[in-house]
């Protein structure tokens, strides 16, 4: 199986991304955007770093912060590349 890894991808990559999963926009402060969603009465909230690039650490973190909300079939594709 070949092997799999992050994406360079930026704060607003990852905004557009979670948009396209019902996330929207709620609040700023200061370089770190918060977004929410409401899925069967519960508030889901991800709060993400507005940078050129996100570290792969910071990428991850994000990643498995989402994992709660929305499956890995679905996320997968968005953050790797094979």
């Amino acid at each position: 199986m070949p092997k799999t890894k992050f994406k360079n991808l930026s704060g607003k990559d990852v905004i557009k991304i979670l948009e396209d999963f019902g996330f929207v926009e709620v609040a700023q402060k200061g370089s770190h955007i918060k977004l929410q969603r409401k899925e069967n009465r519960e508030k889901q909230t991800l709060t993400i770093p507005n940078h050129k690039e996100l570290d792969k650490g910071t990428l991850k973190a994000i990643y498995n912060q989402t994992l709660r909300y929305i499956s890995e079939e679905q996320l997968r594709k968005y953050f790797y590349s094979v």
